[in-house]
């Protein structure tokens, strides 16, 4: 508790500061980051191995880990300024892209899953969707620590976000789409295999969550994957893709596995493409393949 406190002030230390400086900070954080932790390094070298091969190259294992650690704190930097800028501030740095099928779906009064992963500024693309966009409801992790736990969930507030935690989370799910809402759910985190359906992710056959595609398949909800991108870091574009329509037969369990293929492909691609964004720092593999962290 007093480490939270702690932790409060310094963060209004920080907020007084012209936001270049900030960034800087956290910028240097990461690198510091980088630098000591021995333990992540070996995460993403070890899943850049699994994806790439035992052969990939060492400049592009140093760059992406790099990265990796300079997203994770700006993400948080994402955060923490989303409990003091409003929403117009926020939004002169991020545009849409193909919105259209957003609002296609809009039109037709279906509701709305948004598909997305930890890649890239995740945490301000979700803020800004619901804000502008469509008011979304997040299903997160519960936390150890209570009160970082309320400051996380409370930096969103502004942006029309609801939230339910992981556990427990279908009654609150089902309630949000039959009443014509919408959600976004990450699909690229690691799952139990009791759980999950077993797709090819990243060239791998891997244990996925099906809910998005049961839920989808159930109240007839567009699957809209969406990813945020960005070049220089200070500047976003929040991309959306073409809705994913699976087919719908009298075979559900196959319904349901093609449409959890069709989801995981795209992001599988978006990843391959500019892999650099992806959250390498994750064990997203240790259900299935627990001897690549050995």
């Amino acid at each position: 508790m007093i480490g939270f406190y702690a932790f409060l002030v310094l963060e209004k230390i920080l907020m007084i500061l012209p936001r270049r400086v900030r960034r800087a900070i956290f910028i240097a954080l990461g690198k510091l980051a980088y630098l000591l932790s021995k333990r992540y390094k070996k995460v993403v070298r070890d899943n850049l191995k699994f994806v790439y091969g035992e052969n990939v190259d060492e400049a592009f294992v140093e760059r992406t880990t790099k990265y990796s650690f300079k997203l994770l704190l700006l993400n948080f930097l994402h955060t923490m300024e989303g409990r003091y800028y409003s929403v117009d501030e926020i939004t002169k740095k991020v545009t849409f892209e193909n919105e259209e099928v957003l609002k296609k779906a809009q039109e037709q009064k279906r509701p709305i899953i948004i598909v997305t992963g930890h890649y890239g500024a995740w945490e301000l693309a979700g803020s800004m969707v619901s804000a502008k966009l469509e008011p979304l409801m997040i299903v997160y992790k519960h936390m150890k620590n209570r009160y970082f736990e309320e400051y996380l969930l409370s930096s969103r507030a502004q942006w029309k976000m609801s939230y339910v935690e992981r556990h427990g989370a279908t009654r609150a799910m089902v309630k949000q789409l039959r009443s014509g809402k919408g959600m976004a759910i990450l699909i690229d985190t690691n799952v139990n295999k009791k759980e999950a359906l077993s797709v090819d992710f990243l060239n791998h056959p891997t244990s996925q969550i099906k809910t998005t595609a049961y839920l989808a398949r159930k109240f007839n909800a567009a699957l809209i994957p969406a990813l945020i991108h960005t070049k220089d870091d200070e500047n976003y574009v929040i991309r959306f893709s073409e809705e994913i329509i699976p087919p719908k037969t009298d075979d559900e369990a196959h319904d349901i596995l093609v449409s959890t293929q069709m989801q995981t492909k795209w992001l599988s691609d978006e990843i391959l493409k500019e892999p650099e964004p992806w959250f390498w720092l994750h064990r997203r593999f240790k259900q299935d393949y627990p001897e690549i962290y050995a």
